[in-house]
């Protein structure tokens, strides 16, 4: 029997999104649409017309390739994330045609055992990618050039491949590679052989995206290097000073350099919420950036990256908020205004049943007994039940924002008051609260989940009636927090989520393994830290229901992650339901498999939290 709660979820889950992902000098947006069920290419063209590219089995993303009417093509196979790159001449495939499968490719760059993630597109024909195709591990940067065929590696010193940028005569490049401390990212300078560290490997800070200025003397990168904050500096690539540009105290700001190299689009993070404004390269404030009134505050490079016209006019950008699950927007930067191509707000809310609105949150600031305070989004029901489920993000260094979440809406719509944290170890607030959670301090971040039970009765909220939600080191909270803490979590809903941090870190992807480890801690070093924190060997005091969604194609948390949990949480009499997808691999991608798993976990929630 389907009840009302079911429809407002189906209907949430039944959102189309879009993403922005390039523009070309014509005008034309390459887009991303899910409304096959999986996101696929679409072009957006300047007359309005829409232009489906792509059915293929899984999502895809892409790029167009400068000075050619051709589309660098991304995607993988089950969500395995073994990207492989093809090229997409759009032309051939005229309004009103059928998209072209994976037969309708050219092959660029292929080999289904190794990663061949898309980096920059280039003039002349030319594509950079990151691989690790040489030991399965490390990762190279490679620029190919379409036309010969041939190819050029720009680095293969080890490790991850970040961010990279090709100088404008092509002699140099600028590569970000993680560095020692957790979170933290060094800039290396590459010229032929010559690789130069720009940014100490020891450094405790981030460097991300850096840009080449067209003098090629200097670039633009977000960093916050001897700053709590994130902030937008020149980068001088002879002697790796530092000169900032944009700063905010209290806030993150990012940036993208016009092609041009005269505008910096800067976007500040606040709380969550995404403010935009044009700055000149030197950093002076231009104009702010004025959204549609119809769309509230949400965040504007959370889904995509921000994408500059060639002409440096203005840039395509994706826009998500509580009532707007994604939408591509165009950005007038010498007017300051943004107008929406494509909306996915106005179809989910002619779809909505009468009298459903879709909630904003509230700003909380939730006290610890150690003195911290953790940020949190609280979203109400009219009409509250008294019960809760808080949704904790992965990451671990990742950030709740405010976006669009049918999971969150639906909940809501069931009675259930959400709670969306950023516990210590979250981004978004600071380089010191980003660093809370390293390695020994891990149990820390599992401490906020108590601070947070503890908030429940300020806001009215039954303590007894309390669940967790959380997806990859989300679900490693989830089941953290009902193994540590099982008097206060009525229940659990893990998806991918580690259940021991050794085991993962002995399974994960190779490459994976010496990435994370700077997080979470070494096996040869922390062995004994990682088993004390690793929720299945608390197992025994699990006295909460969980419910288990897992990919069987996950190459980051693997499926035994969630097999060995389920099994040993059923072993002690407890209740577990699993659902597992064959086609899915670190999350659901597909909305078919959405529509199956998630309204099955909203109703466990509903049950077990009835009281």
């Amino acid at each position: 029997m389907t009840t009302a709660s079911d429809t407002l979820l189906h209907r949430l889950l039944d959102a189309t999104t879009w993403r922005a992902f390039d523009v070309d000098a014509e005008g034309r947006i390459l887009a991303g649409h899910d409304a096959s069920g999986s996101v696929q290419l679409v072009e957006l063209r300047p007359e309005g017309t829409r232009v489906p590219l792509t059915a293929l089995p899984g999502a895809v993303s892409g790029r167009y390739l400068p000075g050619r009417r051709r589309i660098v093509v991304s995607h993988d196979a089950g969500g395995n994330e073994r990207a492989q790159l093809s090229l997409l001449d759009p032309d051939a495939v005229s309004e009103g045609a059928d998209p072209v499968g994976e037969d309708g490719l050219t092959p660029l760059v292929h080999d289904p055992d190794h990663i061949h993630g898309l980096v920059e597109v280039l003039e002349g024909g030319r594509v950079v990618y990151a691989t690790n195709r040489r030991n399965g591990v490390d990762f190279d940067l490679v620029v190919r050039d379409v036309d010969a065929g041939t190819e050029t590696v720009l680095y293969d010193g080890g490790g991850m491949v970040g961010n990279a940028a090709v100088s404008p005569d092509g002699t140099r490049a600028l590569m970000t590679r993680p560095g020692v401390p957790a979170l933290s990212s060094q800039v290396l300078l590459l010229a032929g052989d010559s690789v130069t560290e720009l940014t100490g490997a020891d450094e405790h800070a981030r460097h991300l995206s850096p840009e080449w200025l067209p003098d090629g003397t200097a670039a633009v990168v977000t960093t916050d290097a001897g700053r709590d904050h994130l902030g937008v500096a020149r980068l001088d690539v002879a002697t790796g000073a530092l000169t900032w540009l944009v700063t905010d105290e209290a806030h993150d700001v990012a940036a993208r350099l016009s092609p041009d190299g005269r505008l910096l689009l800067a976007v500040t993070d606040d709380d969550g919420a995404s403010r935009l404004a044009v700055h000149d390269a030197d950093g002076t404030f231009l104009r702010t950036i004025a959204l549609p009134p119809e769309l509230r505050g949400g965040v504007a490079d959370f889904l995509a990256t921000p994408r500059w016209s060639p002409d440096s006019t203005g840039l395509a950008i994706t826009w998500t908020d509580p009532a707007t699950p994604a939408d591509v927007l165009l950005v007038d930067a010498a007017r300051g205004r943004a107008a929406v191509v494509a909306s996915s707000r106005e179809p989910l809310a002619a779809s909505l049943p009468p009298g459903v609105d879709l909630v904003d949150p509230t700003s909380h600031g939730v006290p610890t007994p150690d003195g911290e305070t953790v940020p949190c989004f609280v979203y109400r029901p009219a009409q509250p039940s008294g019960s809760s489920v808080t949704i904790v993000h992965g990451g671990p260094e990742g950030q709740s924002v405010r976006a669009f979440s049918a999971i969150v809406q639906a909940l809501v719509g069931d009675g259930h008051t959400v709670l969306v944290p950023n516990v210590r170890g979250s981004v978004g607030y600071g380089k010191r609260w980003y660093s809370l959670d390293d390695v020994e301090r891990r149990l820390d971040s599992v401490a906020d989940l108590g601070a947070l039970h503890a908030y429940l009765p300020t806001l009215g909220l039954d303590p007894a009636r309390a669940a967790l939600w959380g997806g990859s080191y989300g679900g490693y909270m989830v089941l953290a927090g009902v193994a540590f803490q099982p008097d206060l979590w009525a229940a659990g809903v893990d998806i991918v989520g580690i259940s021991s941090l050794v085991t993962f870190l002995e399974n994960t992807s190779p490459y994976r393994r010496a990435h994370r480890e700077r997080e979470y801690g070494s096996l040869e070093r922390d062995r004994d830290f990682l088993e004390r924190a690793s929720p299945l060997n608390r197992i025994g005091d699990v006295r909460a229901p969980l419910f288990v969604i897992h990919g069987a194609n996950d190459p980051r948390v693997p499926l035994s992650e969630a097999e060995q949990v389920a099994t040993a949480v059923r072993a002690n009499g407890v209740e577990v339901e699993m659902a597992v997808y064959d086609d899915e691999g670190h999350g659901l991608a597909k909305r078919v498999n959405r529509l199956d798993a998630y309204p099955r976990a909203v109703a466990f929630l509903s049950r077990v939290l009835a009281g």
